[in-house]
């Protein structure tokens, strides 16, 4: 009895095997198997045995203290956690230290990151070595800050940077280019993830992101989602998958997923108070001839609801072209959007780029001779322009609404006042960054480092 080492049901101890200096444990006499975090396990042959290399986050709510284990494996073992799930785990054994003594221990290697403690301490371990006073905590101690500081946060204090991916299709296009230099240049750790290359693994107690040959994504600080319109779905499915691991999305999925919706997000603007062209949306053609008068009649617009970039839009001068426009989209099952023409604005309209609630660049897009729509990647032209304070305004209160960090807001010019086109969660940068020759990649990476209250 006077052997045993008397313990709280919590309390610090080491593995000294695997390079932890020092790790809090849940003494848990009700658990048959002890339990140790770990991540990214890989296992590999050493001298003709089997092994298992994983690396750990000694530190609860710390991503950033990193220590690479190896460990000779003993053991595969499906164990059941106290939820009820079932799991196959590695098992390895190493030397515990706690209380002055050491003893070799069987431990199960498991993402502990839901749970409140790196280590659970279980009775096969303790058996005929240890005491428990459930009421009682530490009573072997704990480590200062100053140690705990020594053991850990030196090494990610000394780390330079941020490590920051962006998530994409395309690593040659100018954006992406753009924000992976900008991040580079304020001394962050940059990544390209190409979407189409990441596939996820949902658990409750061990999700994962993984990427082509096997990598886990497991320690990223922040990621900027830059989805292509036809890869919403499954891009805003692993930002999702990202933003479970508790990874900073300068975009979240769900502004992202119903910036995406041109008819859900016009409805959510005019319920912020945004003033739009009239629009109307309709399933039938039976009500064409409605449709057109509820928007003022012709010339007016019609809107494909999966339109981008300019792509799915047509101008319909006359009735008779609207109501043919209309009923061929309506023939092919087409969601469809129908708006008032502003013809004032002449094939103008404005870009306002939105970064964390400030306007930090806009530039004025002029329509191609012949077209009717201000886009540059359709021939038209960007210059730059001063816009109001209420064009302001309105485009950091469209954001808000939306919840994005980042947007490219359009407007347009009415003899009504300035009316809001459209939100765009992914807006490119070469035409802006290229008018007003602004570092506006600089400034999203600056919204992430404010969020980390990260200082260069």
């Amino acid at each position: 009895m006077l052997d045993k080492v008397i313990v709280g049901s919590e309390e610090w101890c080491s593995f000294p095997t695997l390079g932890i200096p020092t790790i809090k444990a849940r003494v848990d006499s009700g658990a048959k198997t002890s339990a140790l975090h770990a991540i990214n396990i890989k296992p590999f042959q050493k001298d003709n045995e089997e092994w298992i290399k994983f690396d750990i986050n000694p530190i609860q709510n710390n991503a950033k203290a990193v220590i690479h284990c190896e460990a000779k494996l003993v053991d595969q073992r499906v164990v059941k956690s106290s939820s009820g799930f079932r799991e196959k785990r590695y098992v390895i054994k190493t030397t515990l230290e706690i209380g002055c003594k050491s003893w070799e221990i069987e431990v199960t290697l498991t993402n502990r990151d839901s749970m409140g403690f790196r280590m659970l301490l279980g009775r096969e371990a303790m058996s005929g070595r240890i005491l428990v006073d459930p009421e009682a905590k530490y009573l072997l101690g704990q480590p200062t800050k100053e140690k705990l500081k020594e053991y850990y946060y030196s090494d990610v204090e000394a780390k330079k940077g941020l490590k920051i991916a962006v998530l994409a299709s395309n690593p040659e296009l100018y954006s992406n280019k753009r924000i992976i230099e900008a991040g580079e240049m304020r001394g962050h750790e940059m990544h390209f993830l190409n979407l189409k290359y990441c596939y996820m693994k949902l658990d409750a107690e061990t999700p994962e992101i993984h990427y082509r040959g096997g990598k886990i994504l497991n320690d990223f600080d922040a990621v900027i989602p830059r989805i292509r319109p036809s890869m919403t779905y499954y891009g805003c499915a692993l930002t999702r998958q990202f933003e479970a691991l508790k990874v900073f999305a300068l975009n979240g999925a769900a502004a992202i997923s119903q910036s995406r919706d041109k008819l859900f997000s016009l409805q959510l603007l005019l319920n912020n108070g945004v003033d739009i062209p009239t629009t109307g949306f309709a399933n039938s053609p039976l009500d064409t001839d409605d449709l057109i008068k509820m928007v003022g009649g012709s010339p007016l617009i019609v809107k494909l609801l999966e339109g981008t970039q300019g792509k799915g839009v047509v101008l319909a001068e006359t009735k008779k072209a609207a109501e043919s426009v209309i009923n061929a989209f309506k023939s092919l099952n087409a969601n469809i959007l129908v708006q008032e023409f502003i013809k004032e604005a002449n094939g103008k309209d404005l870009r306002l780029f939105v970064v964390d609630g400030k306007v930090v660049a806009a530039m004025q897009r002029e329509a191609a001779p012949g077209e009717f729509r201000a886009n540059i990647h359709m021939g038209g032209t960007a210059s730059i322009v001063k816009v109001t304070a209420e064009e302001k305004k309105i485009a950091i209160r469209a954001t808000k609404a939306m919840d994005l960090k980042v947007a490219g807001v359009d407007i347009i010019r009415s003899s009504k006042g300035p009316l809001l086109l459209e939100v765009n969660s992914s807006p490119g940068l070469e035409g802006i960054e290229g008018a007003t020759q602004k570092d506006i990649a600089g400034e999203m990476i600056k919204a992430i480092e404010k969020n980390f209250k990260w200082k260069q």
